[in-house]
């Protein structure tokens, strides 16, 4: 299993109901994809310190999964309408997180 981790600062122009709307588009898109076996994704709760206002969580069997997600037309219609626009930085990674079950 692999977990891909994104997290995202965003531009000072976004607002709250960008990211209500960018949360419900993921959320929407994260359904029809079938490669996601889990996916998480919100605002940071600043528990800790982070320059990071949001995060995604998705966990897919793997490298297969992950191109099949991250490539998808779904993923990049989220990106294109929405996300894309947002992003001031943006760090990825991707850790092994052995096997399902």
């Amino acid at each position: 299993m692999i977990l891909h981790l994104a997290m995202f600062t965003w531009k000072d122009d976004v607002t709250a109901a960008d990211v209500a709307e960018l949360t419900a588009q993921l959320e929407s898109m994260a359904a029809g994809i079938p490669a996601l076996r889990q996916y998480h994704c919100g605002e940071n709760l600043r528990l800790r310190p982070s320059d990071a206002d949001y995060a995604v969580a998705a966990m897919v069997d793997d490298e297969a999964g992950l191109a099949a997600y991250l490539d998808s037309d779904a993923h990049q219609a989220v990106y294109d309408r929405l996300l894309g626009r947002m992003i001031e930085r943006r760090q990825a990674a991707q850790l092994d997180v052995g096997h399902a079950g």
